[in-house]
């Protein structure tokens, strides 16, 4: 594929003063958007890739450079450069943030939890999900509950909202009998990678369904996570809202840590 980029060219007349670098990332970016490298996939040499856009070394290894930055491809030094893949250990390190209190160690007292699904249901988008969602009031939607449990406890009641129409035909079977984490089915099964996420806590108290579910007091206090998952250029393509309990949990976050492999 021949996407050379010719001088003072980079990205029409809108984006005249863009960096040529940046030009080269929105390339790759496209190319990924495409599926052109699947999740785990090995991205050519950059000798190849420059070649391709018609850059020297140097620009492309700037664009990959902030590639790598925002996870969406991984170096592996005498290997290459790979499409980052979700599983286990990027869903622990970097999008699951309930630890448990006064926790030591190297993960600072986080478990992988126990996922049990609720309910699988269809349904209209609301106004506020639509707008959060970049969808239309009314669009389908597809509306899961999980179960969360933390040594053997129920911690984390999750309420999950995804457009159907980037997720079509999936089912209540396919989601339960997936083999790693959420994010993974997105990205291996429909090609939706889940970059970022956008988070928004509160407080609030446990009405008798959660507190049911929880084995807590109505009224109990709980952490609310509201969380809009967000692919390529923060495209939303999922909403979660969690309810916490944090009688012996908390919420951790420790930003700018890098990512282990």
């Amino acid at each position: 594929m021949n996407q050379a980029i010719e001088p003072g060219a980079a990205g029409g007349a809108s984006n005249a003063f863009l960096p040529l670098y940046k030009e080269v990332k929105r390339l790759l970016t496209q190319s990924l958007i495409e599926g052109e490298w699947p999740a785990g996939a090995a991205l050519p040499s950059e000798t190849r890739l420059a070649q391709r856009f018609n850059v020297s070394i140097g620009t492309l290894r700037k664009a990959i450079d902030e590639l790598v930055a925002e996870r969406i491809v991984t170096r592996h030094q005498g290997r290459g450069t790979f499409v980052a893949t979700h599983n286990a250990n990027r869903l622990m390190f970097h999008f699951f943030h309930i630890v448990a209190k006064g926790g030591a160690g190297r993960d600072g007292g986080k478990e992988y939890p126990t996922t049990r699904t609720l309910s699988f249901r269809r349904g209209k988008a609301d106004a506020e999900e639509a707008g959060r969602l970049a969808i239309a009031a009314g669009d389908a939607v597809l509306r899961i509950r999980n179960l969360l449990s933390l040594g053997g406890a129920p911690v984390i009641l999750d309420d999950i909202v995804v457009p159907q129409a980037r997720f079509p035909r999936l089912t209540e079977k396919i989601f339960t009998a997936r083999d790693n984490t959420i994010y993974h089915l997105y990205q291996t099964r429909y090609g939706i990678n889940v970059l970022r996420s956008s988070e928004r806590l509160s407080a609030v108290l446990a009405d008798a369904d959660a507190a049911r579910l929880l084995k807590l007091k109505k009224g109990a206090p709980l952490l609310a996570i509201n969380r809009t998952a967000l692919s390529y250029r923060d495209t939303p393509v999922e909403l979660r809202r969690s309810l916490v309990n944090t009688a012996a949990h908390e919420y951790a976050s420790d930003l700018g840590k890098q990512e282990r492999d």
